[in-house]
């Protein structure tokens, strides 16, 4: 999944995009408020990481614009340890979470996944359609109970899938909620994980709305009674 950071401490900002890259996520790093600003406007991000003290457009104030055109995007707030009214602030202005610096990578990480899992209405920890789960933390696969080993491509596209279970989802919309701005591609990339993880996931997981995109059924829901 793809993450914007806006932080403009170039020492820390690396070290989380580098860190957060080897988690499995594709990270976009800006280092001020209007450019963020302008990135949120035009695209679409599964989390938004974002300092309070960046140049030409404040944090708080980024969050007051892109809550108040009714942007959705989970928000984690990137405070220092001793600014508790910043934090205060930043999530009755519509954060989501925060965490205080320096944090481990491993924690951000999983704070992000937790924020996305909530944005998508999944209460758990495990995403799981058609047969299939997927632990985000662990990066497990299993298909009918058997664990499948994938490429972390392949790992990333049935990641989307299942985070957007019953919702079909383009070509387009995967390539930009997998790949980085400066990364290049095939034009056939996309159809070629999927190909790949229909061979090792089996019939039934993955369907192609022909002219539209590719859908994981949603997990039908038990009923009692």
């Amino acid at each position: 999944m793809r993450v914007l950071l806006v932080e403009d401490d170039a020492t820390l900002g690396d070290g989380l995009q580098v860190g957060l890259r080897r988690e499995g996520f594709a990270v976009e790093w800006l280092q001020d408020g209007l450019a963020a600003d302008a990135a949120l406007r035009t695209e679409r991000f599964a989390a938004l990481v974002l300092d309070l003290g960046l140049p030409r457009l404040g944090g708080l104030e980024l969050l007051k614009q892109l809550r108040g055109r009714a942007d959705s995007t989970p928000v984690l707030l990137l405070t220092a340890r001793d600014h508790v009214d910043d934090r205060i602030r930043g999530l009755d202005g519509g954060a989501d979470d925060y965490v205080v610096k320096p944090v481990a990578i491993g924690e951000l990480a999983a704070r992000i996944r937790a924020l996305v899992r909530r944005s998508q209405g999944i209460a758990g920890a495990e995403l799981a359609a058609a047969g299939v789960t997927l632990d985000p933390g662990s990066r497990l696969v299993r298909a009918h109970g058997e664990p499948v080993d994938l490429s972390p491509r392949e790992f990333a596209v049935l990641q989307e899938l299942l985070l957007h279970a019953g919702r079909v989802l383009t070509r387009q919309q995967l390539e930009s909620r997998l790949y980085e701005w400066d990364q290049s591609l095939e034009s056939n990339a996309i159809e070629v994980h999927v190909h790949h993880l229909r061979r090792k996931l089996g019939p039934g997981v993955i369907t192609t709305v022909r002219g539209v995109g590719y859908l994981v059924p949603r997990p039908e829901r038990r009923v009692d009674g």
